[in-house]
């Protein structure tokens, strides 16, 4: 995969968010400092945001529009990844129990076959006696 077309690639710096957003790059440190949205850091430690840290930098500037405080903002991205975890997780588990309900009804027809074949079998001994 190349570079550029990472969405975790941290490629952006304060600079560049601030004005892609139009947002003052004090917002940025402070969303930061609470820990809303932590960017990585080079190794001269400045800030580099990803593509998907930028979409939520939009959402947290869109709530804290509404009125919304940045802990508040902070607490519902925890939720907001909570839930799209627990989703990950139980989808996961449909497919598991798909899987698992898909060979229980292979062995119970390999068990149907098997008692099937085993009453043909003693019917046919009990004839031969």
């Amino acid at each position: 995969m190349e570079l550029f077309d990472d969405e975790n690639a941290p490629l952006y710096t304060v600079g560049q968010v601030a004005e892609m957003l139009s947002l003052k790059q004090a917002f940025l440190r402070r969303i930061d400092e609470l820990r809303v949205v932590s960017p990585q850091r080079s190794a001269g430690r400045q800030r580099r945001y990803t593509r998907v840290e930028i979409r939520v930098i939009q959402q947290v500037a869109s709530m804290a529009d509404e009125g919304l405080t940045l802990p508040a903002i902070r607490r519902i991205i925890e939720l907001e990844e909570q839930l799209a975890e627990v989703v990950r997780q139980r989808d996961d588990l449909a497919a598991r129990l798909s899987e698992v309900s898909s060979e229980r009804l292979r062995l119970a027809q390999q068990l149907a076959d098997l008692l099937q074949r085993a009453g043909r079998e003693r019917r046919q001994e009990e004839q031969e006696d």
